[in-house]
């Protein structure tokens, strides 16, 4: 009996040219040790970091917050494990919800978001950062525009002769608006029966024994690098 030709061994395809890599090679064994060292390297940084309390890389820097919009503070940190961030505003802790909003960007940066700014906003605020190797915290200002505005002008006024007149009107603004009252489209000019007082939130004219003369349309009006507002009254001496 004739026997059977043995099986062929399947030949290897030949690697396309340009994909073969020599072990041997001396260029392939370099490259091979830098990879090695560097992933050394990140090993022992990522342990040094895990074990390193955490520590501000760029701090936080004041902002400007124009009423009606919001404002950002930002602050990038080195921190590993995860660390326990708080936001306070002049002492007080800021809890995380609508008006104030935690916001984690990636892994080293985080913000504190200011919604629907207002004057009560402007004020130090600062982060603290914990993590078990210890705690780093930085601060900064928030500091609120707001256009100048009368929120509640004087009243119209009927008095009697010799009595005292008082006309307030509330404002606000920031930077502190000027202010100035007028009667009848003329400047006052202050003297020890008429001037006016201007406070943080109020400005008030006052009339020392009045006389029929001192009748007329009086005006308020506020001023900052903002904008401007004014308000009138009418004064009725007989």
């Amino acid at each position: 009996m004739s026997k059977a030709a043995p099986a062929k061994k399947p030949v290897a395809a030949a690697p396309p040219r340009g994909c073969t890599l020599d072990i041997n090679d001396p260029q392939v064994q370099k490259a091979a040790i830098r990879i090695q060292a560097s992933y050394r390297g990140h090993r022992s940084r990522k342990e040094l970091r895990e074990k390193g309390p955490p520590r501000v890389l760029e701090p936080l820097k004041d902002v400007v917050l124009i009423e009606g919009s919001a404002a950002k503070l930002t602050c990038r940190i080195s921190a590993f494990p995860d660390p326990f961030i708080r936001w306070s505003k002049d002492g007080k802790e800021l809890r995380d919800g609508p008006k104030y909003r935690y916001v984690f960007e990636d892994p080293d940066i985080v913000a504190l978001v200011v919604r629907d700014g207002e004057l009560a906003d402007l004020g130090q605020y600062s982060i603290n950062v914990t993590n078990p190797f210890g705690q780093c915290s930085d601060s900064a200002r928030i500091l609120v525009e707001v256009p100048a505005k009368i929120q509640k002008g004087p009243d119209n006024t009927k008095a009697r002769k010799g009595t005292t007149v008082t006309l307030v009107a509330e404002i606000m603004g920031e930077p502190a608006p000027d202010v100035g009252w007028t009667k009848d489209g003329v400047d006052i000019d202050e003297d020890d029966r008429v001037f006016f007082e201007i406070g943080s939130t109020t400005t008030t004219l006052t009339i020392r024994q009045a006389t029929p003369e001192d009748s007329g349309k009086y005006e308020v009006y506020v001023e900052n690098s903002l904008g401007m507002d004014q308000s009138f009254a009418r004064v009725d001496v007989a």
